[in-house]
């Protein structure tokens, strides 16, 4: 198994990239690959990261998104390991359009993790798989908020959440430069 890292400059601070032969498996707001590698399993961990300024378009496509192509990391691979439950809840948070947010209970509705409106656990597996979610941004746990329409918690810390919230809403509201 291959690893590559590149680490892009953002408004909201470094942004690296983890990236094997699948895809993505782990990104998030820091300019230390190691800090990213800490999170994957034992043998991507061993694999180590080797530089790339471009490991299989990933870059291309952060890049696309910052300039305002908002839709441009919905066909980036992940490869990102998990149980059933998480599996299902990201599939869900990837379809949610940049420019919307939706609740940890509409999530836990959406990955079918409960019925939510009459389980409070579904929105806590909700919560419970953004928290474990290694590929920010592009699995977009950002999105997600609190029933009460709070923030909520965010793994990069509410600035960084507050940002790509804004910046996807400020984009998707200009006629043509986002479908959501």
């Amino acid at each position: 198994m291959r690893l590559h890292t590149t680490t892009l400059p953002t408004p909201a601070g470094p942004f690296t990239l983890l990236v094997d032969d699948e895809g993505v498996c782990a990104a998030g707001f820091t300019g230390h690959a190691e800090t990213l590698q800490r999170r994957l399993d034992p043998a991507r961990r061993a694999a180590g990261a080797r530089p790339a300024t471009d490991p299989v378009g990933v870059a291309t496509a952060v890049r696309a998104y910052l300039a305002g192509e908002l839709e441009a990391l919905d066909g980036v691979a992940v490869s990102q390991p998990g149980d059933p439950a998480q599996r299902s809840a990201w599939r869900a948070l990837r379809s949610v359009r940049a420019g919307r947010t939706i609740s940890y209970r509409r999530l836990g509705e959406l990955a079918g993790l409960a019925d939510a409106a009459t389980d409070p656990l579904g929105a806590q597996a909700a919560g419970t798989a953004c928290a474990s979610n290694h590929v920010a941004v592009i699995v977009p746990c950002h999105r997600v908020l609190r029933s009460d329409g709070r923030l909520g918690g965010y793994g990069w810390g509410l600035p960084r959440k507050r940002w790509l919230l804004d910046h996807e809403a400020a984009l998707a509201a200009l006629p043509g430069l986002a479908a959501v």
